[in-house]
């Protein structure tokens, strides 16, 4: 996973996570509706992704 996200990446994950978990600990429904949110554009950049590499014939 380093390889691919690097040291900043990983670090980047981990404070996502950590917000998501604080904001979990104080409201649930809402913390439960911004991983939602934030899965929803996990999988939008992963589809911009694709399509990129698969546009420059990487795929």
């Amino acid at each position: 996973m380093r390889d691919t996200l690097g040291l900043e990446g990983i670090l980047g994950v981990l404070v996502v996570f950590l917000a998501v978990a604080l904001l979990t600990v104080y409201d649930p429904v809402i913390g439960a509706g911004v991983m939602i949110l934030l899965s929803g554009l996990a999988l939008i950049a992963k589809g911009v992704a694709d399509s990129t590499m698969r546009m420059f014939g990487m795929k």
